[in-house]
């Protein structure tokens, strides 16, 4: 089974959090990846920290795990998923961030199965099937 990892689920991995980290040892590392999307967020959250001792902190975690998992490509499908999840979800008017919906499409365009801490959003997409990785 493939996994594609929400930017809550790398971000819980760079705290060390014990349920993700434990979980994450029990697949083999190369059914796991991290779409574009997450890093840019995480990147982005990192971006707006002041320069600390923190901040070091959680760009060298954050470089370990971004050095250790592979990426989910933005292919044609994940496009044509991310426009089904958009449109299919305005149309219930039940809105999504862009990001989450490009996530999602992901998961949806690689037959896998998203972890994500947001299991109440992402399951609102039809077809995607959801693990919460941050719950023992």
């Amino acid at each position: 089974m493939k996994y594609v990892l929400d930017t809550n689920v790398v971000s819980a991995l760079m705290r060390g959090d014990l349920a993700a980290v434990s979980r994450l040892g029990t697949v083999a590392p190369s059914d796991v990846v991290i779409p574009q999307p997450v890093l840019t967020e995480i990147a982005y959250g990192l971006e707006r920290l002041p320069v600390s001792k923190r901040k070091r902190a959680l760009q060298a975690r954050f470089d370990l795990v971004r050095g250790q998992i592979g990426r989910a490509e933005w292919t044609d499908e994940v496009s044509t998923a991310f426009g089904r999840i958009k449109a299919m979800l305005e149309r219930r008017g039940q809105r999504i961030e862009d990001f989450d919906a490009a996530i999602a499409a992901h998961a949806l365009a690689a037959s896998a199965t998203l972890v994500s801490g947001n299991v109440g959003q992402m399951s609102r997409v039809s077809g995607l099937l959801v693990e919460n990785w941050l719950q023992e």
